[in-house]
């Protein structure tokens, strides 16, 4: 991957708009290059509509040709950038965001429960290693930007998880979640 993020804007965000792209995308993120054929057996799909939305996501510059893999007619396709962020969205751009943020919501969820499925079979070092908790905190705007800010800031000091790097004997991939949120459907007594 040779870029570490891409921020979105209006036109790129047309482009993630889709929950198979979102789910496509964190594949190749989290497991490196792949063929249409490979992910479509993953995703439960036909290599065609796996195909077309690799183009697509190809066409906004999420994914590019993985030359130096396959052979003959054996396209592979390799994730752009690490991540993805979001700064700031317009009023015009709202309907696509909304089916982004709600295909992260949906592949943030799948990765909950298949964390939960796994526990009874992980390795005895990592029987009780994790959390799912939260915490409420009555912040102002500026103080919520200061705290994600930091938060950030903790999670960049350790090792990033690389498929083209061999990972360190006894580590494992450690997916963290954040979701710094305000509230604004309380019912207040």
């Amino acid at each position: 991957m040779s870029n570490d993020r891409i921020h979105l804007d209006p036109r790129t965000l047309r482009g993630l708009a889709h929950p198979l792209r979102v789910r496509i995308l964190q594949l190749l993120r989290d497991h490196g290059p792949s063929t249409a054929t490979l992910l479509a057996q993953q995703l439960g799909l036909s290599s065609a509509a796996t195909s077309y939305h690799l183009r697509q996501l190809s066409l906004y510059g999420f994914v590019a040709d993985e030359p130096e893999q396959g052979t003959g007619r054996e396209r592979w396709w390799r994730a752009v950038h690490r991540g993805t962020t979001v700064d700031r969205v317009d009023p015009e751009s709202f309907p696509d965001f909304e089916i982004y943020l709600r295909a992260v919501a949906a592949e943030y969820a799948a990765r909950i429960d298949r964390a939960i499925s796994e526990i009874p079979t992980r390795p005895t070092a990592w029987a009780n290693v994790g959390t799912l908790s939260d915490w409420t905190r009555q912040l102002d705007p500026a103080e919520t930007e200061a705290m994600l800010a930091e938060l950030v800031e903790v999670v960049d000091r350790y090792r990033r998880a690389d498929p083209d790097t061999p990972a360190p004997d006894g580590t494992r991939r450690v997916q963290v979640q954040l979701q710094v949120l305000p509230v604004f459907d309380e019912v207040r007594a």
